[in-house]
């Protein structure tokens, strides 16, 4: 049993923070490796797989959706091998057709996530297919995986774009043929928070099952949408790392837990330290980089060069960053940027941490040399910070310990 963290958060703040019982439990469904790799250009070989679930594994992911067992012989034996070598429950995916519910349950996996369109758009121009074929076969896939001893998920694809009350009579339907799980996808991505929340609400009144959502990001929502989902009653939502995915992704693995963490106090049961790790590792293995902006693990999130910022930051950390997640957290460090908006604070602190001895005087001197070379878009090193205090005549520090000697 892999020992948690402690202590598991720190000092929450007034204001918004101070609401934070809307959550009672997240867990986290992992389907990088398979939805996630349907991102256009991305393909992970056998071994990609099983490392990049060996990590979801230690830290603590409760669910890996470990691909599509039907697919190919490469993709089953990926399945079946994550399933016997991981703690955490594997789950495969599988259309309402025979053949692929058989690959899925012979693969040995624990969780067996059957789907099927049911908006009229994909029904009709995708499926050709009818309300009530799609409602049979929902239920006789449900009947024969749980007929099999195996736990049950079951999928209303396009959810968010299908009739409410046939989506509900679905949901009756399977619930009644003792599907463990209801997945609640937002397919397309055209799902606000609100909306979503009302719909997942609705979902949760009209069954027995656990209810978990899946939200992609065509609009930027998907993160949003998953919590809203969580607010509405979902025990689970559906993520995947850097949020890699279909089109525009997936909500985030890392922002969906940081935000149950941080700002809702739920305890995930993620080891959240190896966020960072395992997003260089997805990074590497899906040949997707991570913007520098991107929430949580760009290289941007705990970096700060505005002068305002950083003599902040160095005051004290919470000043500019959200105080209730910090880069140890998540594996990573604070960096202080030199560039066009450095400020004194910062150019100090790099300096001392050089082994200079600066002046006030010879701090702005550096300091606008600094601003000048970042104004003409080039980086400013610790290599060319150097080379300035060194114009500026700066003393080191061992310099003055030599002399007093």
């Amino acid at each position: 049993m892999r020992a948690r963290r402690d202590p598991r958060r720190i000092e929450f703040f007034q204001g918004t923070l101070d609401s934070t019982s809307e959550i009672d439990e997240a867990r986290i469904f992992d389907t990088t490796l398979r939805d996630g790799e349907q991102s256009p250009g991305t393909s992970f070989s056998y071994e990609d797989k099983r490392e990049i679930a060996a990590v979801l594994d230690e830290m603590g992911t409760h669910v890996i959706e470990a691909g599509f067992p039907v697919n190919s012989d490469a993709e089953f034996e990926a399945v079946r091998d994550i399933a016997d070598s991981t703690s955490s429950t594997v789950c495969g995916l599988a259309r309402v057709v025979e053949e692929d519910v058989e690959a899925a349950l012979e693969s040995g996996v624990e969780l067996v996530h059957v789907f099927v369109s049911t908006s009229d758009v994909q029904l009709q121009d995708s499926m050709h297919a009818t309300r009530q074929d799609a409602l049979d076969r929902a239920v006789e896939s449900v009947e024969r995986v749980k007929a099999a001893g195996v736990e049950c998920m079951f999928s209303p694809m396009d959810a968010t774009r299908t009739e409410e009350a046939f989506l509900i009579d679905v949901v009756e339907a399977v619930s009644d043929a003792g599907t463990d799980w209801i997945n609640i996808p937002d397919t397309t991505g055209v799902a606000t928070p609100g909306r979503f929340q009302k719909l997942v609400s609705n979902v949760v009144a009209h069954t027995d099952a656990r209810v978990d959502v899946h939200t992609h990001d065509d609009f930027g929502l998907a993160a949003a949408n998953a919590l809203s989902g969580y607010e509405a009653g979902a025990a689970q939502s559906q993520v995947s790392v850097n949020g890699i995915g279909e089109r525009a992704g997936n909500a985030a693995y890392e922002e969906v837990v940081m935000a149950c963490e941080s700002l809702y106090d739920v305890d995930t049961g993620i080891d959240t330290t190896q966020i960072t790790e395992l997003s260089r590792l997805v990074a590497e293995k899906s040949g997707m980089d991570v913007p520098g902006n991107k929430p949580v693990v760009g290289q941007n999130a705990f970096s700060h060069e505005s002068g305002i910022h950083a003599a902040g930051v160095i005051e004290n950390s919470d000043t500019f960053e959200p105080g209730v997640m910090t880069p140890e957290m998540v594996g990573a460090s604070r960096q202080l940027v030199l560039g066009k908006h450095t400020g004194t604070h910062s150019v100090r602190e790099r300096l001392l941490d050089a082994g200079y001895d600066p002046t006030d005087e010879e701090v702005r001197q550096v300091t606008r040399r600094v601003k000048d070379y970042g104004a003409e878009k080039r980086q400013v090193t610790m290599e060319i910070l150097e080379r300035f205090a060194n114009e500026v005549g700066v003393d080191r520090t061992d310099a003055h310990e030599e002399a007093s000697a």
